[in-house]
Protein backbone atom coordinates (compact mmCIF):
# COMPACT_ATOMS: atom_id res chain seq x y z
CA UNK A 1 0.00 0.00 0.00
CA UNK A 2 2.89 2.18 0.99
CA UNK A 3 4.47 1.62 -2.84
CA UNK A 4 0.93 2.20 -4.23
CA UNK A 5 0.78 5.82 -2.09
CA UNK A 6 4.16 6.55 -3.59
CA UNK A 7 3.72 6.01 -7.20
CA UNK A 8 0.33 7.73 -6.99
CA UNK A 9 2.03 10.87 -5.16
CA UNK A 10 4.61 10.89 -8.16
CA UNK A 11 2.36 10.54 -10.68
CA UNK A 12 0.10 13.75 -9.37
CA UNK A 13 3.61 16.13 -9.40
CA UNK A 14 4.17 14.58 -12.87
CA UNK A 15 0.77 15.54 -14.21
CA UNK A 16 0.93 18.91 -12.03
CA UNK A 17 3.77 19.37 -13.43
CA UNK A 18 2.58 19.03 -17.27
CA UNK A 19 -0.29 21.47 -16.96
CA UNK A 20 2.00 24.31 -15.75
CA UNK A 21 3.87 23.58 -18.98
CA UNK A 22 0.56 23.09 -21.35
CA UNK A 23 -0.51 26.20 -19.18
CA UNK A 24 2.29 28.21 -20.29
CA UNK A 25 2.43 27.12 -23.93
CA UNK A 26 -1.40 27.89 -23.94
CA UNK A 27 -0.53 31.93 -23.03
CA UNK A 28 2.20 31.72 -25.31
CA UNK A 29 0.44 30.57 -28.07
CA UNK A 30 -2.28 33.19 -27.82
CA UNK A 31 -0.20 36.12 -27.87
CA UNK A 32 1.37 34.49 -31.11
CA UNK A 33 -2.16 34.30 -32.35
CA UNK A 34 -2.59 37.61 -31.67
CA UNK A 35 0.12 39.82 -33.35
CA UNK A 36 -0.82 36.74 -36.32
CA UNK A 37 -4.16 38.31 -36.52
CA UNK A 38 -3.07 41.83 -36.59
CA UNK A 39 -0.39 40.99 -39.45
CA UNK A 40 -3.54 39.89 -41.44
CA UNK A 41 -5.51 42.89 -40.16
CA UNK A 42 -2.73 44.93 -41.65
CA UNK A 43 -1.89 43.64 -44.47
CA UNK A 44 -5.21 44.34 -45.93
CA UNK A 45 -5.17 47.70 -47.06
CA UNK A 46 -2.30 47.02 -48.85
CA UNK A 47 -4.14 43.95 -50.62
CA UNK A 48 -7.51 46.50 -51.23
CA UNK A 49 -4.67 49.23 -52.71
CA UNK A 50 -3.27 46.61 -55.20
CA UNK A 51 -6.30 45.12 -55.94
CA UNK A 52 -7.76 48.49 -56.50
CA UNK A 53 -4.71 49.23 -59.18
CA UNK A 54 -4.91 46.11 -61.10
CA UNK A 55 -9.04 46.95 -61.57
CA UNK A 56 -8.42 49.91 -62.86
CA UNK A 57 -5.00 49.69 -65.01
CA UNK A 58 -7.63 46.57 -66.66
CA UNK A 59 -10.29 49.10 -67.97
CA UNK A 60 -7.13 51.20 -69.75
CA UNK A 61 -5.30 47.81 -70.61
CA UNK A 62 -8.64 46.63 -72.42
CA UNK A 63 -7.57 42.88 -73.21
CA UNK A 64 -3.80 43.25 -72.78
CA UNK A 65 -2.63 39.51 -72.41
CA UNK A 66 0.47 38.97 -69.94
CA UNK A 67 1.55 35.81 -69.12
CA UNK A 68 0.51 35.59 -65.83
CA UNK A 69 -3.30 36.04 -66.91
CA UNK A 70 -2.87 32.99 -69.96
CA UNK A 71 -5.25 30.42 -68.81
CA UNK A 72 -4.24 27.19 -70.93
CA UNK A 73 -5.15 23.50 -70.76
CA UNK A 74 -3.85 21.71 -67.36
CA UNK A 75 -1.81 19.19 -67.69
CA UNK A 76 0.42 19.66 -64.60
CA UNK A 77 0.23 21.72 -61.51
CA UNK A 78 2.03 23.04 -58.59
CA UNK A 79 0.57 22.71 -54.88
CA UNK A 80 1.66 25.62 -52.59
CA UNK A 81 1.31 23.33 -49.21
CA UNK A 82 1.21 25.59 -45.87
CA UNK A 83 1.50 23.47 -42.85
CA UNK A 84 3.66 24.32 -39.35
CA UNK A 85 7.22 23.25 -38.23
CA UNK A 86 5.98 21.36 -34.99
CA UNK A 87 2.89 19.63 -33.69
CA UNK A 88 0.72 20.05 -30.59
CA UNK A 89 -1.39 22.21 -32.12
CA UNK A 90 -4.58 19.61 -32.76
CA UNK A 91 -6.03 18.70 -35.80
CA UNK A 92 -4.16 21.83 -37.64
CA UNK A 93 -2.01 19.57 -39.83
CA UNK A 94 -4.40 16.78 -40.15
CA UNK A 95 -6.71 18.69 -41.52
CA UNK A 96 -4.30 20.05 -44.33
CA UNK A 97 -3.02 16.68 -44.70
CA UNK A 98 -6.74 15.62 -45.22
CA UNK A 99 -7.37 18.49 -47.94
CA UNK A 100 -4.07 17.90 -49.91
CA UNK A 101 -5.51 13.80 -50.22
CA UNK A 102 -9.17 14.78 -51.39
CA UNK A 103 -7.95 17.49 -53.61
CA UNK A 104 -5.56 14.35 -54.91
CA UNK A 105 -7.98 11.77 -54.98
CA UNK A 106 -11.04 14.14 -56.99
CA UNK A 107 -8.87 16.51 -59.56
CA UNK A 108 -11.49 17.49 -61.04
CA UNK A 109 -11.45 21.16 -59.77
CA UNK A 110 -7.28 21.03 -60.31
CA UNK A 111 -8.01 20.11 -64.12
CA UNK A 112 -10.27 23.61 -64.20
CA UNK A 113 -8.38 26.98 -65.58
CA UNK A 114 -10.25 30.10 -65.10
CA UNK A 115 -9.34 33.63 -65.68
CA UNK A 116 -12.32 36.31 -65.67
CA UNK A 117 -15.05 34.30 -67.62
CA UNK A 118 -12.22 32.42 -69.12
CA UNK A 119 -12.91 28.76 -68.24
CA UNK A 120 -10.23 26.30 -69.31
CA UNK A 121 -10.77 22.15 -68.79
CA UNK A 122 -8.60 19.47 -69.10
CA UNK A 123 -8.92 16.58 -71.11
CA UNK A 124 -6.30 15.01 -69.29
CA UNK A 125 -6.98 11.98 -67.45
CA UNK A 126 -6.39 11.68 -63.48
CA UNK A 127 -4.16 9.52 -63.44
CA UNK A 128 -1.70 11.63 -66.40
CA UNK A 129 -2.40 14.34 -64.54
CA UNK A 130 1.45 15.96 -63.18
CA UNK A 131 1.09 17.24 -59.19
CA UNK A 132 3.98 18.73 -57.80
CA UNK A 133 4.12 20.37 -54.21
CA UNK A 134 6.52 23.34 -52.45
CA UNK A 135 5.40 23.41 -48.91
CA UNK A 136 5.95 25.89 -45.98
CA UNK A 137 6.84 24.23 -42.75
CA UNK A 138 8.53 20.87 -41.85
CA UNK A 139 4.85 19.28 -41.33
CA UNK A 140 4.16 20.15 -44.93
CA UNK A 141 6.83 18.53 -46.00
CA UNK A 142 5.74 15.36 -44.21
CA UNK A 143 2.13 15.36 -45.53
CA UNK A 144 3.55 15.22 -48.88
CA UNK A 145 5.88 12.68 -48.15
CA UNK A 146 3.47 10.25 -47.10
CA UNK A 147 0.87 11.09 -49.98
CA UNK A 148 4.89 9.91 -52.00
CA UNK A 149 4.11 12.83 -54.11
CA UNK A 150 7.39 15.18 -55.51
CA UNK A 151 8.65 18.06 -53.04
CA UNK A 152 10.21 20.56 -55.55
CA UNK A 153 11.35 22.81 -52.92
CA UNK A 154 10.96 23.48 -49.30
CA UNK A 155 10.91 26.77 -47.23
CA UNK A 156 10.84 26.10 -43.02
CA UNK A 157 11.48 29.58 -42.02
CA UNK A 158 7.98 31.04 -43.20
CA UNK A 159 5.84 29.71 -40.23
CA UNK A 160 5.47 32.37 -37.79
CA UNK A 161 4.96 36.27 -38.52
CA UNK A 162 7.44 36.39 -42.18
CA UNK A 163 7.83 39.17 -43.96
CA UNK A 164 7.04 40.12 -47.22
CA UNK A 165 10.92 40.38 -48.72
CA UNK A 166 11.18 36.59 -47.21
CA UNK A 167 7.98 35.46 -49.09
CA UNK A 168 9.43 36.86 -52.28
CA UNK A 169 12.16 33.79 -52.47
CA UNK A 170 9.16 31.58 -52.77
CA UNK A 171 6.92 33.89 -54.90
CA UNK A 172 10.05 33.90 -57.65
CA UNK A 173 10.03 29.95 -57.74
CA UNK A 174 6.45 29.78 -58.40
CA UNK A 175 6.54 32.07 -60.98
CA UNK A 176 9.57 31.31 -62.78
CA UNK A 177 8.35 27.85 -63.03
CA UNK A 178 4.96 28.82 -64.44
CA UNK A 179 6.78 31.02 -67.14
CA UNK A 180 9.38 28.40 -68.08
CA UNK A 181 5.56 26.41 -68.66
CA UNK A 182 6.83 23.58 -66.29
CA UNK A 183 3.38 24.09 -64.70
CA UNK A 184 -0.10 24.98 -66.11
CA UNK A 185 -1.84 25.84 -62.81
CA UNK A 186 -0.32 26.72 -59.00
CA UNK A 187 -2.83 26.66 -56.23
CA UNK A 188 -2.40 27.28 -53.08
CA UNK A 189 -3.78 25.05 -49.51
CA UNK A 190 -3.75 26.94 -46.27
CA UNK A 191 -5.88 27.10 -43.55
CA UNK A 192 -8.33 30.65 -42.74
CA UNK A 193 -8.20 31.94 -39.58
CA UNK A 194 -12.29 32.05 -39.09
CA UNK A 195 -12.02 32.76 -35.22
CA UNK A 196 -10.43 31.25 -32.01
CA UNK A 197 -12.24 27.77 -32.00
CA UNK A 198 -13.03 27.64 -35.95
CA UNK A 199 -10.81 27.28 -38.70
CA UNK A 200 -11.08 25.81 -42.17
CA UNK A 201 -8.28 24.54 -44.37
CA UNK A 202 -8.83 26.26 -48.23
CA UNK A 203 -7.56 26.03 -51.69
CA UNK A 204 -7.02 29.19 -54.04
CA UNK A 205 -5.51 28.93 -57.45
CA UNK A 206 -2.95 31.99 -57.53
CA UNK A 207 -1.74 31.18 -61.05
CA UNK A 208 -3.15 32.48 -63.87
CA UNK A 209 -3.98 35.21 -61.18
CA UNK A 210 -7.44 34.77 -61.04
CA UNK A 211 -10.07 38.40 -60.18
CA UNK A 212 -12.73 35.63 -58.26
CA UNK A 213 -9.97 33.88 -56.47
CA UNK A 214 -8.04 37.15 -55.55
CA UNK A 215 -11.54 38.98 -54.37
CA UNK A 216 -12.12 35.89 -52.21
CA UNK A 217 -9.00 36.17 -50.54
CA UNK A 218 -9.37 39.92 -49.61
CA UNK A 219 -13.05 38.93 -48.63
CA UNK A 220 -11.27 37.01 -45.53
CA UNK A 221 -9.23 39.79 -44.84
CA UNK A 222 -12.47 42.49 -44.65
CA UNK A 223 -13.83 39.76 -42.56
CA UNK A 224 -11.41 39.12 -40.40
CA UNK A 225 -10.94 42.83 -39.71
CA UNK A 226 -14.94 42.37 -39.13
CA UNK A 227 -15.43 46.16 -41.31
CA UNK A 228 -17.42 46.09 -44.54
CA UNK A 229 -15.60 45.82 -47.66
CA UNK A 230 -13.64 48.51 -49.23
CA UNK A 231 -15.42 50.11 -52.53
CA UNK A 232 -12.83 50.97 -54.79
CA UNK A 233 -12.51 54.46 -56.66
CA UNK A 234 -12.29 54.31 -59.72
CA UNK A 235 -9.42 55.93 -61.75
CA UNK A 236 -7.98 56.46 -65.44
CA UNK A 237 -4.22 56.44 -65.70
CA UNK A 238 -1.52 57.29 -68.35
CA UNK A 239 0.51 54.40 -68.73
CA UNK A 240 4.24 54.65 -69.02
CA UNK A 241 6.15 53.19 -70.01
CA UNK A 242 4.12 50.61 -71.69
CA UNK A 243 1.19 48.28 -70.55
CA UNK A 244 3.43 45.44 -70.37
CA UNK A 245 6.00 46.79 -68.20
CA UNK A 246 3.63 47.66 -65.62
CA UNK A 247 1.88 44.55 -65.68
CA UNK A 248 4.95 43.25 -65.28
CA UNK A 249 6.10 44.84 -61.94
CA UNK A 250 2.25 44.76 -60.34
CA UNK A 251 1.40 41.08 -61.06
CA UNK A 252 4.65 39.49 -58.59
CA UNK A 253 3.39 41.77 -56.30
CA UNK A 254 -0.01 40.60 -56.35
CA UNK A 255 1.22 37.12 -56.21
CA UNK A 256 3.16 37.98 -53.03
CA UNK A 257 0.34 39.30 -51.29
CA UNK A 258 -1.70 36.30 -52.05
CA UNK A 259 1.36 33.94 -50.68
CA UNK A 260 1.68 36.24 -47.57
CA UNK A 261 -1.24 36.85 -46.95
CA UNK A 262 -1.82 32.87 -46.46
CA UNK A 263 0.92 32.45 -44.36
CA UNK A 264 -0.31 34.70 -42.04
CA UNK A 265 -3.31 32.93 -41.66
CA UNK A 266 -2.76 29.86 -41.71
CA UNK A 267 -0.10 31.36 -38.52
CA UNK A 268 -3.30 33.04 -37.02
CA UNK A 269 -4.97 29.26 -37.21
CA UNK A 270 -1.87 27.06 -36.33
CA UNK A 271 -1.69 28.96 -33.21
CA UNK A 272 -5.65 28.71 -32.26
CA UNK A 273 -5.46 25.18 -32.58
CA UNK A 274 -2.69 25.05 -30.75
CA UNK A 275 -4.14 27.49 -28.00
CA UNK A 276 -7.01 25.03 -27.22
CA UNK A 277 -5.36 22.05 -27.49
CA UNK A 278 -3.28 23.36 -24.74
CA UNK A 279 -5.85 24.73 -23.11
CA UNK A 280 -7.79 21.19 -23.46
CA UNK A 281 -4.54 19.36 -21.93
CA UNK A 282 -4.23 21.67 -18.86
CA UNK A 283 -7.72 21.01 -17.93
CA UNK A 284 -7.11 17.41 -18.82
CA UNK A 285 -4.45 17.30 -16.64
CA UNK A 286 -6.63 19.14 -14.14
CA UNK A 287 -8.82 16.56 -13.96
CA UNK A 288 -6.39 13.85 -13.71
CA UNK A 289 -4.78 15.62 -10.82
CA UNK A 290 -8.29 15.88 -9.17
CA UNK A 291 -8.95 11.85 -9.49
CA UNK A 292 -5.59 10.77 -8.55
CA UNK A 293 -6.06 12.81 -5.25
CA UNK A 294 -8.91 11.36 -4.56
CA UNK A 295 -7.38 7.96 -4.98
CA UNK A 296 -4.31 9.11 -2.99
CA UNK A 297 -6.91 10.52 0.21
CA UNK A 298 -8.68 6.87 -0.56
CA UNK A 299 -5.49 4.86 0.07
CA UNK A 300 -4.07 7.21 2.99
CA UNK A 301 -7.62 7.31 4.92
CA UNK A 302 -7.61 3.33 4.45
CA UNK A 303 -4.25 2.99 5.67
CA UNK A 304 -4.59 5.36 8.99
CA UNK A 305 -7.99 3.44 9.42
CA UNK A 306 -6.21 0.14 9.55
CA UNK A 307 -3.71 1.42 11.78
CA UNK A 308 -6.20 2.31 14.00
CA UNK A 309 -7.98 -0.67 13.96
CA UNK A 310 -4.83 -2.65 14.99
CA UNK A 311 -4.18 0.19 17.90
CA UNK A 312 -7.41 -0.93 19.01
CA UNK A 313 -7.47 -4.35 18.93
CA UNK A 314 -3.61 -4.74 20.71
CA UNK A 315 -5.64 -2.54 23.89
CA UNK A 316 -8.38 -5.06 23.84
CA UNK A 317 -6.04 -7.83 23.59
CA UNK A 318 -4.04 -6.30 26.51
CA UNK A 319 -7.55 -5.89 28.78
Amino acid sequence: MSANSKEIRRRIKSINNTGKITRAMEMVSAAKMRKSVESVVKVREYAHSAWSILTNLSRTFGKHDHELLEAREVKSVLMIVIASNRGLCGSFNAQTFKKVKSELENPEKLKVNKVGDKRIESRVSDDDLKVDFVTVGRKGEEIVRKLKREVIASFTDLTYLPKIESVRPLAKLVTDEYLKKNYDKVVLVYTDYVSTISQKTKIRQILPISKIDLEKQISEMDNLAKGEAVKEPKFEYKVEPNPSEVLDNILPRLLEMQIFHAIIESNASKEAARMMAMRNATEAAGEMSEDLTFVFNQIRQSKITQEIAEISAGRAALE
